[in-house]
């Protein structure tokens, strides 16, 4: 049973994607009011389905002939597990009376074989594009979990998806800049360095605007524009101050500590 039991196959090796999961569920939670029996059932249906993503992973590599094929054994025994915990969730999802939450599934199928394709090809590092989009379909559980809470289709879900879907894809954007900035070997002028930081400037940006007109025109709680606040000064602060030599764990850390902190925030200014 050892072979199984491999850590690399069973569980994602990318642990700083686990925010991405998590914070739009808490949000969704938090913003319904209510947790309850179809509540546990979406955490795990979406983690189930979060966590698939790496065995199969392996599973392509190693036909691909990037990973042994004794590991396929191991990928195939995990496949099988997240699989039926996955269906299990979401059948008493269905008895509970929501199975009109699969609709909310079906985008990711194509965004998983585009992933799953590029990693057949050896092409799936740095692709930012592909990132973006994969967190706009993990983002759905927060309108998932909200109308679970209220009980009731509400369009405000539509919102939170865009909130944090918007912040998912700054903060991936950051990332980018933040690790591109670890191979600078001299230092920049002021101005190359908001040359350089610009995207990730526009993206906060953006989202902090956006937040702060749907606040002042009532649309959601007018203080969740202080969650994207943070989110926007953490990014002008990191475009000032590069991260030159710094490691990647440094820098995946400070950024789910900004992500836990953007969390907590929007969940308080929501209620």
């Amino acid at each position: 049973m050892k072979q199984y039991f491999q850590r690399h196959i069973a569980i994602p090796q990318d642990h700083g994607s686990w925010v991405f999961l998590f914070s739009p569920l808490l949000i969704g939670i938090f913003a319904g009011k209510t947790f309850n029996a179809a509540s546990l059932a979406l955490v795990v249906a979406a983690t189930a389905a979060f966590l698939i993503r790496q065995p199969l992973t392996v599973a392509v590599k190693a036909y691909a002939g990037r990973r042994p094929k004794t590991d396929l054994p191991a990928a195939r025994f995990w496949l099988i597990v997240y699989g039926v915990i996955g269906l299990a969730s979401a059948a008493e999802l269905a008895v509970l009376g929501y199975s009109m939450l699969a609709w909310l599934a079906l985008p990711a199928v194509p965004v998983f074989a585009w992933h799953l394709w590029l990693v057949s090809r050896r092409e799936e590092r740095k692709q930012a594009g592909v990132e973006i989009v994969a967190t706009g379909v993990l983002a759905l559980s927060a309108p998932a979990a909200f109308w679970i809470g209220l009980n009731a289709y509400d369009p405000l879900g539509w919102i939170l998806w865009i909130l944090t879907w918007f912040q998912s894809a700054a903060s991936i954007i950051y990332a980018y800049l933040r690790l591109e900035q670890r191979e600078w070997r001299t230092p920049l002028s002021l101005a190359d360095r908001f040359m350089a930081g610009w995207r990730a400037l526009a993206y906060t940006g953006f989202n902090l605007a956006l937040a702060a007109v749907m606040g002042a025109w009532g649309i959601i709680p007018g203080l969740v524009w202080l969650a994207f606040l943070l989110q926007f000064a953490e990014t002008l602060f990191g475009t000032v101050k590069p991260a030159a030599g710094a490691k990647p764990v440094q820098i995946g850390v400070r950024q789910l500590i900004v992500s836990c902190l953007f969390t907590l925030l929007f969940v308080l200014a929501w209620r």
